[in-house]
């Protein structure tokens, strides 16, 4: 019986030298139906692969190349794990018919204010967000040539609170965020608070008092889903850890809301996701258990003494925070199987 051939894709990185560019080759490798073309490392350029990334040995005979728009543009999707403020020219520069996620926070914003408020420079424009479980973003994705992929720390605060505003359990105008990143959260780029010295055996918050960047993604995504404006008060803090996040998010609860209600919230609107589990009452998060997976972790409890719903979320930041989420957003807009490449199983110890 004829078998007609399988047709192959081709995946380029922009920005491959990076941490998150570097765990998105890593789940490129294993992917069934893309392969690696042009790898873009910009000042890397020219250096074997495995200088930087040391696990990915398959690619030990690749160097970084130069980021070149041509290049990049022979491949069907092109990703771009780029620093804020370095997308927004090289997308303007590929082909509109050409699928291009960006990791970066160039084009998650719909409030040029907001932009310039917390990034600074032009706005380059808004893209379709690629977060798959938010309400109703696959249709959006589907087909899409232009996609922003979320931030890591909005990823796990934005689907821990989003369906309790939508079913209206918590109130919008109070929403409190702490939450804490290993040290790949920051990028390679060296730096002293990056410092062994200086991570390890401490917790360092940072950007403090409504500053950090993400602030406006996490209030943008949450208002859409409360229907109404939510004000989001977040604190980001640096673990001694190489990578992760979980975070704590709380809101004032509307009368009536128990845990019950919560978790019962929390489980109807993923029950049937591939990534998001909503662990079992009396289990909580660990970031430990979604280590190298493309997985969100929720847990939820009714503080019925302070009047607050307490979300916590555990994820990977490479991962289901960055290079994942790109991989499962390219797997829908280009009609594959959105779990392709991907697995929900964390590694542990």
């Amino acid at each position: 019986m004829y078998v007609p051939p399988v047709t192959r894709l081709t995946a380029a990185v922009a920005g491959a030298s990076g941490y998150a560019g570097g765990e998105l080759l890593r789940l490129l490798l294993g992917h069934p139906s893309i392969d690696l073309g042009a790898l873009a490392a910009g000042s890397s350029a020219g250096r074997r692969v495995t200088d930087l990334h040391p696990q990915l040995v398959p690619l030990a005979d690749r160097t970084f190349v130069s980021t070149d728009i041509d290049a990049l543009a022979q491949a069907d999707v092109v990703f771009l794990a780029l620093p804020h403020g370095e997308s927004g020219p090289i997308a303007a520069a590929l082909p509109p018919g050409r699928l291009v996620v960006d990791l970066g926070a160039d084009h998650r914003l719909a409030d040029p204010e907001a932009w310039s408020r917390y990034y600074g420079g032009a706005h380059s424009g808004t893209w379709t967000y690629g977060m798959p479980e938010l309400g109703d973003q696959r249709a959006e994705l589907a087909g899409a040539k232009r996609i922003a992929n979320p931030g890591c720390y909005p990823t796990g605060v934005i689907l821990g609170l989003a369906p309790l505003l939508a079913a209206g359990l918590v109130e919008p105008d109070d929403v409190v965020v702490v939450a804490a990143s290993g040290t790949s959260g920051a990028g390679r780029k060296p730096s002293d608070t990056l410092l062994a010295t200086s991570v390890m055996g401490q917790l360092s918050p940072y950007k403090v008092g409504g500053v950090h960047q993400h602030t406006p993604e996490i209030e943008q995504a949450l208002t859409g889903a409360a229907g109404e404006q939510v004000t989001v008060s977040f604190t980001p803090v640096l673990a001694p850890m190489p990578r992760g996040i979980l975070a704590t998010s709380t809101a004032r609860l509307v009368d009536g809301a128990t845990t019950e209600v919560l978790h019962e919230a929390l489980h109807s609107a993923y029950a049937a996701e591939r990534f998001v589990t909503v662990l079992p009452p009396g289990s909580w998060p660990q970031t430990g258990a979604t280590a190298g997976a493309n997985t969100v972790h929720l847990q939820v409890a009714a503080d019925q003494h302070a009047g607050r719903a307490i979300v916590v979320s555990a994820i990977d930041n490479l991962v289901k925070g960055a290079a994942g989420q790109a991989l499962q957003n390219a797997n829908i807009a280009l009609g594959l199987d959105e779990a392709a490449g991907l697995t929900a199983i964390g590694v542990a110890p």
